[in-house]
């Protein structure tokens, strides 16, 4: 049977890479940070932290953490994407992979992080969601933590609605043995009081 095809792919036909490494050049060349979700994520780590950046696109994140001395792994289903990642940073470590197989690249569990940034979770395969906490969840060690932001409404996303709520990824954080530790409204670290986006921290029980 065939794999569902992720949301991301449908929106992009698998050649996102150029131009969205060329929007967030020149977001950085005009002033913008972009480096508040890597900053966040960096907050939260110990020196040296195992880090999976998972649906790392053109590996912004990961870059930024491995040059703060993280140890870091991105993981994305986009060749395009990773194309400009390895580029960017030719060092680190880019797997290929859809996260619904995520545990098939054998991959050493007991990082002290995942992080979903990007909006990953809403441009997931249909169907798959649970499946993918589930097999992400796996790979942190006990204590570890799941980071993910994502939005809530259309505004927030690259889609007409949004598929997913808080209240459907917080039940497969459940089910995965993950437990809500904090909620903001943004990466700067604002309060989450409702809204349209929302930056979860989950940590294994």
């Amino acid at each position: 049977m065939d794999k569902p095809s992720n949301r991301w792919s449908e929106l992009t036909d698998g050649q996102g890479g150029q131009r969205y490494a060329a929007r967030f050049a020149e977001l950085a060349r005009s002033g913008t940070d972009v480096h508040g979700e890597a900053r966040f994520c960096d907050a939260l780590l110990a020196p040296g932290s195992r880090v999976l950046d998972a649906g790392c696109g053109t590996g912004r994140v990961a870059v930024w953490l491995a040059g703060n001395g993280h140890r870091c792994v991105g993981v994305d289903v986009d060749a395009s994407m990773l194309a400009e990642a390895r580029r960017e940073a030719p060092q680190l470590a880019w797997r290929e992979a859809d996260l619904c197989d995520v545990t098939s690249l054998g991959l050493e569990p007991g990082f002290d992080m995942v992080v979903l940034a990007g909006n990953v979770i809403p441009l997931l395969a249909a169907g798959t969601e649970a499946k993918v906490v589930a097999g992400l969840a796996a790979l942190l060690r006990t204590g570890g933590l799941l980071v993910a932001g994502f939005g809530l409404d259309a505004r927030h996303l690259p889609l007409s609605s949004a598929p997913v709520t808080l209240a459907d990824y917080d039940a497969w954080c459940a089910e995965a043995g993950l437990a809500l530790e904090r909620r903001c409204a943004t990466w700067e670290g604002a309060p989450y009081t409702g809204g349209g986006y929302a930056v979860s921290v989950h940590r294994l029980r």
